[in-house]
């Protein structure tokens, strides 16, 4: 019987595609030590259903990514979706500045929650996992929040900020993942990629 790393030399790596857009999932892979062979979008209609809970709604996102690219990419796809939500309510990338700003004060001093699904669709199978952090922002004022605001990094991130820049200044507390805050929680994603073959190029 094989031992696991002569497992990783003798069975086929599967090719990787990794279904997102985002730089920050694939500066994550890129920790982990694995460089998809494909990076490739999904094109979805991610607007939630009425009254879908936030957990429903993130797990829905990242398997309809992966599903998406059915067809379109060669071997195994990955792809995952984050949100942002402060009880039931979910808080999507800003459409705009005055949103985003929004959005922090509604964060401000108080406990929100980051949920980040993970789908990995391989030979017909979708294999999950979905990784909930507990964020904690201390007070907020008007001049933290509309420097952030001025900054733009809130453009294109899930609550409209990023915790790895400089909205790290707002969270003295989190209760999880932080590369799950980030985009991709890579313990779970390392043993997702690992069942199908996928391993880093380190040990």
């Amino acid at each position: 019987m094989a031992t696991p790393a002569l497992a990783r030399d003798i069975a086929p790596r599967p090719k990787l595609t990794l279904g997102s857009a985002s730089p920050r999932r694939l500066e994550l892979l890129g920790q982990l030590g694995i460089r998809p062979d494909l990076v490739l979008p999904a094109d979805i209609d991610e607007t939630p259903a009425k009254g879908e809970l936030p957990r429903i709604y993130v797990r829905r996102m990242a398997r309809e990514k992966a599903e998406a690219l059915q067809g379109t990419a060669e071997g195994a796809i990955l792809s995952a979706d984050t949100v942002v939500a402060v009880g039931p309510r979910i808080l999507g990338k800003p459409e705009n500045a005055a949103e985003a700003g929004a959005f922090l004060r509604l964060m401000s001093g108080r406990r929100h929650a980051v949920m980040t699904a993970v789908a990995l669709l391989h030979d017909g199978r979708l294999r999950e996992r979905m990784v909930e952090t507990t964020v904690r922002f201390r007070p907020l004022t008007a001049a933290d929040i509309a420097a952030y605001v001025a900054s733009g990094e809130w453009q294109g991130k899930a609550g409209g900020y990023a915790i790895q820049g400089r909205a790290a200044a707002f969270a003295p507390w989190l209760q999880g993942s932080f590369t799950a805050v980030v985009g991709l929680p890579l313990a779970e994603t390392a043993t997702l990629l690992a069942s199908i073959g996928i391993y880093g190029d380190h040990p």
